[in-house]
């Protein structure tokens, strides 16, 4: 883009590098119940004391997930660094651990690596939105990021089109992050982490993070001086956990961030975007607080928005499943001046034949991933 415009994307790449094997090569079911059985023990082995209860149900989530016979199994490595959280024997398991300070360890997913198409299509996604400032879903770290865009992500004089990439870890044990990518007019100019925002119960209201990444506008344009501020998300999953615990949750995250919004606001902030996967529809309740309770406007409603005639950004593209947002705040509304749904990337329908995709995606197995992209364009002059 040039200096009289700006392109703000979102885009969850669903990782980089490697995804753990339950998210990626176990059937649908079985991957959600490791999932889940894996983020339950974690919370359970954390505690200070293990009640008997406690201890059958950590044995229970141990056999879940294969563990209660060997540490290391297809889905799932238990690792005991220092003392023992279970004992087995040719008879039984135990689990011998009377709270977190009787052992040193945790429960880590195994990782697989990603199809080496499914990276170079990722990459491609990136080139061809060619937004100035891509906010990425699902990434492994900052290094990964970086070292994807140093490679994969370049000019025809190998030159990175996103010098600067930025992640903050955040509370997924499972190595899920959300970041920013951004080119050479957009350096980062300040970075504030909501990691540890705790509802009344001590629980983390943010699955991931919502980081706020800043950057000033390039001094060519009309907007020199000025700061822009991009709110990235991963809100809770409808895929793990009960219904209820799920919206519960997304309603928190939407609520914080609308609180954090306004507060920006209050501050003085003119220029935000909220933006990444919200993991619910616009109509749902969980997302009310955010996209009703704020002045915050989907780039979908900018005259000129092309969503291929699909609204939805995951999947097939079906309202049903739009679930990855550019959201605006009043004063870059009024400057967008269109924007997009970019689906090369996705496998649509069980041919692939929904919409147009990458020539070189053959299999569901090379899509980048299984959500579009999503971009506005802001007017600087």
């Amino acid at each position: 883009m040039s200096s009289t415009s700006l392109r703000i994307a979102s885009f969850n790449v669903e990782n980089l590098f490697s995804r753990p094997r339950a998210m990626g090569s176990a059937p649908d079911d079985d991957g959600r119940d490791i999932l889940e059985a894996h983020a339950q023990l974690g919370e359970l082995i954390a505690q200070d004391t293990y009640t008997d209860d406690d201890k059958k149900l950590i044995l229970d989530l141990l056999v879940a997930l294969d563990l209660d016979r060997s540490d290391t199994t297809t889905y799932a490595v238990l690792r005991q660094v220092h003392g023992r959280l279970v004992k087995r024997s040719k008879a039984a398991v135990s689990v011998v651990a009377d709270g977190r300070g009787d052992w040193v360890g945790w429960v880590e997913l195994t990782k697989e690596r990603i199809d080496a198409l499914a990276m170079t299509h990722t990459a491609q996604v990136l080139r061809e939105v060619d937004a100035d400032i891509a906010a990425v879903v699902e990434v492994e770290g900052r290094i990964a990021l970086e070292r994807f865009a140093e490679a994969a992500i370049v000019d025809q004089d190998r030159n990175p089109l996103f010098p600067h990439a930025m992640v903050i870890d955040g509370n997924d044990d499972r190595g899920i992050a959300v970041g920013i990518l951004s080119k050479n007019a957009y350096p980062l100019r300040g970075i504030r982490s909501h990691v540890d925002d705790r509802t009344p119960t001590g629980r983390p209201v943010f699955s991931r993070d919502c980081p706020e990444f800043t950057f000033d506008f390039p001094g060519a344009s009309t907007l020199a001086g000025s700061s822009l501020t991009v709110l990235v998300n991963h809100f809770q999953s409808k895929g793990y956990g009960t219904p209820a615990d799920s919206n519960a949750r997304r309603l928190r995250q939407a609520e914080r961030v609308a609180a954090i919004y306004w507060q920006l606001r209050a501050d003085g902030a003119e220029f935000v975007a909220v933006v990444g996967d919200l993991n619910d529809t616009p109509d749902s309740a969980s997302l009310e607080p955010l996209l009703v309770g704020t002045d915050l406007r989907d780039v979908s409603e900018v005259a000129g928005f092309d969503d291929g005639g699909r609204p939805g950004t995951y999947a097939n593209g079906t309202a049903s499943n739009k679930i990855d947002y550019v959201l605006l705040s009043p004063a870059l509304f009024d400057r967008a001046t269109g924007g997009a749904i970019f689906r090369k990337g996705v496998w649509g329908g069980k041919h692939g034949t929904l919409f147009e995709h990458f020539p070189t995606m053959t299999a569901p197995v090379h899509a980048s991933s299984g959500h579009a992209a999503i971009y506005a364009d802001i007017d600087l002059s």
